[in-house]
């Protein structure tokens, strides 16, 4: 059951990683340092005073930069592979009483790819925005992917159950709007 409960809580923070790539990781040294959550040996570090200072500092530039218009745009090309490899390892980090190789396995395709998941949706959204407003506008989604990235990192540790069922809902969402744009047939004129 523990490996289960762990797998929830990784695949609910790999999905907080899609939104904001620090913050879930920031969030987790939190917890860990407050008794709330339990990391695989391996991932100790994270629960470290050097590992919350850096996180808090990466936090709150990830933050700052996606409130620059163009900034953001530029910094999807980063955060998306960052994001993958972000959500692989929290969601190892949950998986400790595994063998390496299948820790690291489920870890990669799970929470590698439910943050990728999330992820194109937010570059998705990011860019319809900067089309309709000039980037003017990208605030208001900046703003919701930093509320997205904290409210599903707390939920994955407090309500872990809940939070993978809304995870699951967001997922769906995502994929049925991406799967449904490719499929609809488009106007002649």
């Amino acid at each position: 059951m523990d490996i289960i409960l762990g797998l929830i809580v990784g695949i609910s923070l790999s999905a907080a990683c899609g939104f904001r790539v620090f913050v879930p990781l920031l969030i987790m040294s939190i917890a860990n340092m407050t008794g709330h959550l339990e990391l695989a040996a391996n991932f100790a570090w994270l629960g470290s005073w050097p590992a919350l200072i850096a996180l808090s500092a990466a936090t709150i530039l990830e933050i700052a930069a996606y409130y620059i218009p163009w900034v953001d745009e530029l910094l999807d090309t980063i955060a998306t592979p960052a994001a993958i490899v972000a959500g692989t390892v929290v969601t190892a980090s949950q998986l400790g009483g595994l063998p390496p190789v299948l820790q690291w396995s489920i870890a990669a395709i799970t929470g590698g790819g439910v943050s990728t998941v999330v992820q194109a949706g937010t570059v998705a959204a990011r860019a319809t925005s900067t089309l309709a407003t000039g980037g003017l506008g990208n605030f208001i989604v900046a703003s919701g992917e930093d509320f997205g990235a904290f409210l599903i990192a707390i939920l994955a540790i407090v309500m872990p159950i809940f939070c993978i069922l809304a995870v699951a809902l967001i997922c769906y969402k995502l994929l049925r709007i991406t799967l449904f744009r490719k499929t609809q047939p488009q106007p002649t004129c």
